[in-house]
């Protein structure tokens, strides 16, 4: 049966009234409750102090310097210094660089990052909201003054995070190989066979051997801002801070850059790397440049690859590559030595250079030189009184032999050693920039490094030298 609309209207339910006491009291409580939090500001400094208790406080934000605009200036492509926008997670990546990168993304996704900020352009209504510890999200721009706060939990996961033990000989190896260290960098001469970056199956490489040897009175260890070879020895630089690291890391990138885009004036202005490198055969030109693109070939075991020079770049994809070359001196048994530049930081360049480009294969690279090797024989010297034995024996103290592999053993070591670097002072542009000196800084001094060469390869100068 239908109702009408007014019988409708009749049988819906009313709520009941509230009693008007109980709307009194409750009106009551929630101007207290109002007027204790916004009124009462020792209070509300307490309970602030409280909640902070809870939290893991990160130092507050101070706008830093772009790394990429450092490097121009220091590349006389710019003089002008600007601060970059910082977000919350490069912030907390840079005050906690030992916390893996996915955790600190986890925490922010899970709103478990907070913030405190100190803005002077914020208004009234905001101001009590401001000394409060709000959510952060990680693409909000930090300002002076800020402070994040993360969870306390994450000092467990500091404390639990594992830590490689090295005894005082690996301590005191690494350190002998120190060739220069400032605020900014650390500069070491690495021997060959030992891996720059470590990974599966690697014990010890340079870069946890650094962070163990090398961080003397800062936090954060050691980074890496170029690459060499394992079997190759010489000059590795490392950036001591994130911001010098930023600015190497430019630096090495520019250098490439600059060269793929055939401004090499400039590129030997801002980094210079030589090499020497002893090889099989002689150049038909006493000095020279190579400009040979490279690509990478996957071998038909699928395990394994190699860099080769491509022919037509207009039918496969490549890198420029391009490197400078000169003879340093030349032997009757048909040995050269040779000053290598690159004025590219392309993988396995020089080696392949050296290999397709001249002829003449690097002495011990069995990869690109295999064939010449088959007829390898070693040169015998007797009654040579070795220089080299007279160096202070800087022993590894674990699995790496640095004993033999001159011209004089069956099977020799890769004879290839970045001997020389010539880059920007990274620490003066830095100590200027802080100090708001407005100065060219494309015309600070430049770090000059060389580093003596390897045994092995000391030992085949001075048998080639006494024939």
């Amino acid at each position: 049966m239908r109702r009408s609309m007014s019988e409708l209207f009749l049988h819906r339910r009313i709520p009941s009234p509230v009693p008007l006491a109980a709307a009194a009291t409750a009106a009551e409580i929630h101007i207290t409750s109002l007027h204790r939090r916004y009124t009462s500001s020792a209070s509300g400094e307490e309970l602030l102090r409280e909640e902070k208790r809870r939290w893991l406080t990160l130092p507050p934000f101070r706008p830093p310097v772009d790394a990429a605009v450092v490097g121009r200036a220091l590349s006389v492509r710019s003089s002008s210094l600007n601060s970059e926008t910082v977000t919350a997670l490069k912030w907390v990546l840079h005050c906690c660089p030992q916390i893996p990168r996915c955790l600190v993304q986890k925490l922010f996704r899970l709103r478990r990052v907070r913030r405190e900020s100190n803005s002077n352009n914020a208004s009234y209504l905001d101001t009590k909201a401001q000394q409060r510890l709000n959510r952060v999200s990680a693409k909000d721009i930090m300002s002076s003054g800020d402070r994040i706060f993360l969870p306390n939990s994450i000092q467990e996961f500091q404390s639990k995070k594992k830590e490689h033990c090295f005894d005082e000989d690996d301590v005191h190896y690494i350190r002998n190989l120190e060739l220069y260290k400032d605020s900014a960098i650390v500069v070491v001469n690495k021997p060959p066979g030992m891996p720059v970056q470590g990974g599966i199956g690697i014990k010890r490489s340079m870069d946890v051997l650094a962070a163990a040897a090398l961080r003397y009175d800062l936090e954060e260890p050691p980074r890496l801002v170029h690459r060499l070879d394992k079997d190759s020895s010489g000059i590795l630089v490392m950036g001591r801070t994130q911001i010098s690291a930023s600015v190497l890391h430019f630096i090495f990138r520019e250098k490439t850059f600059e060269a793929s885009n055939d401004d090499t004036m400039n590129t030997q202005k801002i980094l210079q790397k030589k090499y020497w490198a002893l090889v099989l055969g002689v150049p038909r030109l006493t000095k020279g440049s190579i400009s040979a693109p490279l690509t990478k070939v996957v071998m038909d075991n699928g395990k394994s690859d190699r860099i080769k020079i491509v022919d037509n770049v207009e039918t496969r994809s490549s890198q420029h590559a391009l490197t400078e070359y000169r003879v340093i001196g030349t032997s009757v048994h048909g040995y050269t030595w040779l000053e290598l530049c690159p004025l590219t930081g392309r993988k396995h360049q020089l080696r392949v250079h050296c290999a397709e480009s001249l002829g003449t294969p690097i002495v011990g690279d069995y990869k690109y030189g295999w064939q010449a090797h088959k007829k390898w024989k070693p040169i015998h010297c007797l009654n040579l009184l070795r220089e080299s034995d007279n160096r202070p024996n800087n022993a590894y103290p674990h699995d790496i032999n640095l004993e033999g592999g001159s011209i004089a053993e069956k099977q020799p070591l890769l004879h290839l050693h970045c001997r020389q670097m010539i880059f920007p002072n990274v620490s003066l542009a830095l100590e200027l920039m802080k100090s708001s000196v407005h100065e060219d800084l494309s015309q600070l001094e430049r770090l000059d490094l060389v580093a003596p060469l390897p045994l092995h390869m000391q030992r085949s100068w001075d048998i080639l030298r006494s024939l």
